[in-house]
């Protein structure tokens, strides 16, 4: 588990590194808002399209080749982004890291492969953990690698050793999650393969899976509309925008670390996720009437925090209810069906921020916010029916 740690949180780095330098990067070539919107898109586009292939792949010939063969592509993908000359390279480049996302759910895999029940959220923890302080040293690192003349060059090299880096360290050091046995088994059983749609019906995960969409779609929405709202209202550049995203960071890193499987174990997992979702709403809440940076700053980290809860909670919940023979297969689909939040998110962001402005952008969070808190509220409710179902008659 640790090596598996550290093989992201290098990757995550590097992921982090672009995030501050992407608004500035496209306009510079030429793009306006909502094609920064839709560079943001393309990527989850991409993501979504091949995630659920990564993640079945892993299920058939392990997970530390199909993460590696990911690493090294994304690699790739940030050399083109460093000498990008044209806004279509900038496009290109997005595209070929979104093909190579299948990394994360094929991560998550391996945790759950790793883990057993009782510390399944503390393990998928770590995982946000690594992704936490990835937001924290990637962001910052790419404020400050681009400067005050803004070059887009240099971070991106960065973000491209860093992914070679953790690719040959994949190779080099993790140990395979997944037995000769196992994966033999799994390649027996997916004779008999079922579509995605029914696996998740079986399980009974498909609202479940569902909240992926939801949960990148709150994220994404913040990821776009923070850096133009603040160049907007506080005149800020990359830099001040990678110490927001790196104190954030911090956050994230302490809370799913440690702390959330801390507090999942003693008060229950679902729980944990609508407490998670208040404070999502509420920060969506506080941005749409905030301009100053005391109040803008309190709505980020409200919204981001929120967020940061739930992840590893529906990490835990989905690999507990599917089985092993298709744990990569769910995971990485999970995985993938969130890319489509990441293109959605954006993109009716782009088009409510074109047309009513910020106030209204922000609003759409609070929407997926309370369709989201559905879920565990109902879950909440029929965990005494099941447990009175169950009970011995007397």
């Amino acid at each position: 588990m640790p090596l598996l740690f550290a093989v992201v949180l290098i990757e995550l780095i590097g992921f982090g590194i672009v995030i501050p330098i992407l608004p500035f990067l496209a306009p510079s070539l030429g793009a306006s808002n909502f094609d920064i919107a839709l560079i943001i898109a393309v990527f989850s586009v991409f993501s979504g399209l091949c995630g659920g292939y990564w993640g079945a792949l892993s299920d058939k010939v392990g997970r530390k080749p199909v993460m590696a063969a990911c690493l090294f592509l994304t690699a790739i993908s940030y050399l083109v982004l460093a000498f990008a000359e044209t806004l279509t390279m900038v496009y290109v480049a997005r595209i070929m890291a979104g093909c190579s996302a299948g990394v994360y759910g094929v991560a998550s895999a391996m945790v759950a492969d790793l883990s057993d029940e009782k510390n399944r959220t503390k393990s998928m923890g770590l995982i946000g953990a690594a992704f936490g302080l990835g937001m924290v040293v990637g962001p910052f690192l790419g404020g400050v690698l681009a400067g005050e003349a803004l070059n887009f060059t240099l971070p991106s090299l960065v973000a491209a050793a860093l992914s070679a880096i953790a690719a040959v360290l994949c190779l080099v050091i993790l140990p395979e999650s997944l037995s000769k046995r196992d994966r033999a088994e799994n390649r027996a059983q997916r004779k008999h393969r079922r579509t995605l749609y029914q696996l998740l019906k079986e399980i009974q995960c498909r609202w479940l899976v569902s909240l992926y969409l939801l949960h990148s779609m709150v994220i994404s929405i913040t990821g776009y509309l923070f850096p133009l709202w603040t160049g907007y209202n506080l005149g800020w550049g990359p830099k001040e925008i990678g110490y927001v995203f790196g104190v954030q960071g911090l956050a994230m890193a302490a809370l799913q670390g440690r702390l959330v499987g801390i507090l999942a174990a003693r008060f229950g997992e679902v729980q944990m996720m609508i407490v998670g979702l208040v404070l999502l709403i509420s920060g969506y809440a506080i941005a749409t009437q905030s301009s100053d940076l005391p109040w803008v700053l309190v709505a980020f980290f409200g919204i981001i925090t929120g967020a940061t809860i739930c992840t590893p909670v529906m990490n835990s919940l989905l690999s507990q209810r599917t089985p092993l023979s298709n744990r990569g297969r769910v995971m990485g689909s999970s995985m993938a069906i969130g890319a489509w939040g990441r293109v959605a998110g954006p993109l009716s962001a782009g088009v409510v921020l074109t047309q009513f402005g910020y106030e209204a952008a922000w609003g759409i969070g609070i929407v997926m916010g309370l369709v989201f808190i559905v879920w565990p509220i109902v879950e909440l409710g029929r965990a005494p029916q099941q447990e009175q179902a169950t009970a011995p008659e007397s």
